[in-house]
């Protein structure tokens, strides 16, 4: 497996790559991972993690296309190369750019090749900005194309994905396996809600948390703003926001401030993932309000199985999943988004109805069991088409 991705750092696609890997692991396969130098190493049966030597400079690496990422992922091309020329393998198991190599690799070696499609890299140069050049964008687009093609199998994350490869690639019968893991079961849990509480001053308030990177997609600045609406019908009301890098955290604070509304927001910085289920304990509502994008957030399975309300923008990267059964589905302004977070706030059947929901579609459709069903049927069409 060649992941692309500083593993392990608490956020989207690393925590996907670990999912893949318990899977595999409780399956009883065995792994060897070729990976950046950077994040905290995990610990799994049959899993041998193989990392790139570090970059003097290169510490951090940011979500999306970046320029640091060049020379790092040249490096794991090249030991990509070199663990296929040493060892016999019976799958090459690619995310993201590694998809590139892996495609080349894969006929050289007579490895089958199996691409994990976390997203559309064309799509992620536009969303991140990285460049203006429309040569670089329809390279990417040319590129992911012929991945597609050639791939043994293709997995993809949400039904967008799947759409877009069924369109392009009909014969590829691409797999869809969302993020459903429970990571406790990985890094382990410990309940550190009192902590929480005292450390932050919850004790009496009414909790919104949002848990997640600060990106701009993310939809703080609209959270941000939403909050002036909710704190002049609820005062008692603190947003919990758990995630992102201190010149993030700085950022939002600032804004916070600006808008007036900082006195009621706590920002938590990154935590450890076995702490998350604690700040959810705390938690009277669940809140993810993306402004953009098409992927699933990967949080939005662990709030399925969390029995606290989630209020969630009606936009396609939560509708793939949630509908109004399941989500307070606001529109993606201010005022609505507010009105949705007062809604779950003040109606208690309301909640109730939506946690019961929420819970049993969890339970129907995104449970564990469903998720190695689904990595098995990908390893199943690999072994069945071969390279």
């Amino acid at each position: 497996m060649v992941a692309p991705e500083p593993i392990f750092e608490p956020r989207g696609t690393p925590f996907s790559v670990v999912g893949r890997l318990k899977a595999l692991s409780d399956m009883g396969h065995r792994v060897d991972l070729v990976t950046y130098g950077i994040g905290e190493n995990i610990s799994l049966q049959g899993l041998r993690i193989l990392r790139v030597p570090s970059i003097p400079g290169i510490r951090k690496i940011r979500i999306g296309p970046s320029l640091q990422k060049i020379p790092l992922d040249f490096l794991l091309m090249v030991y990509t190369f070199h663990r296929l020329m040493q060892g016999s393998y019976d799958m090459l198991h690619t995310h993201e750019e590694a998809g590139f190599w892996g495609t080349v690799f894969s006929r050289w070696f007579g490895v089958p090749h199996v691409y994990d499609m976390h997203s559309s890299l064309p799509q992620q140069l536009e969303n991140f900005e990285f460049t203006q050049s429309k040569m670089i964008k329809r390279l990417f687009n040319a590129l992911e194309k012929w991945i597609l093609k050639y791939a043994s199998a293709v997995i993809t994350i949400c039904p967008d994905l799947e759409n877009y490869v069924a369109a392009l690639f009909p014969e590829r019968g691409s797999v869809l396996i969302e993020n459903v893991v429970d990571y406790s079961t990985i890094f382990g849990t410990q309940d550190r809600s009192g902590d929480i509480i005292n450390i932050w001053g919850l004790r009496g308030k009414q909790v919104a948390l949002y848990t997640g990177t600060l990106e701009p997609y993310q939809g703080l600045d609209l959270l941000i703003h939403s909050a002036q609406h909710v704190i002049r019908k609820n005062p008692n009301i603190i947003f919990l926001i758990v995630g992102g890098y201190p010149d993030q955290v700085d950022y939002y604070r600032s804004k916070a401030e600006s808008a007036g509304v900082l006195s009621h927001i706590v920002f938590a910085g990154q935590v450890h993932p076995k702490e998350i289920d604690s700040y959810i304990r705390c938690a009277d509502m669940l809140l993810t309000p993306r402004i953009s994008g098409t992927n699933t957030p990967l949080k939005i399975y662990a709030y399925l199985r969390s029995g606290v309300p989630i209020v969630a923008t009606r936009i396609l990267t939560h509708t793939q999943v949630l509908d109004e059964r399941t989500a307070q589905l606001t529109e993606p302004d201010p005022e609505n988004f507010a009105a949705g977070m007062i809604t779950i706030l003040n109606n208690k059947n309301r909640r109730n109805a939506l946690v019961k929901q929420a819970r049993t579609l969890a339970q129907a459709r995104y449970s564990y069991t469903h998720y190695i069903q689904k990595i098995q049927q990908v390893i199943d069409v690999v072994m069945e088409r071969g390279v």
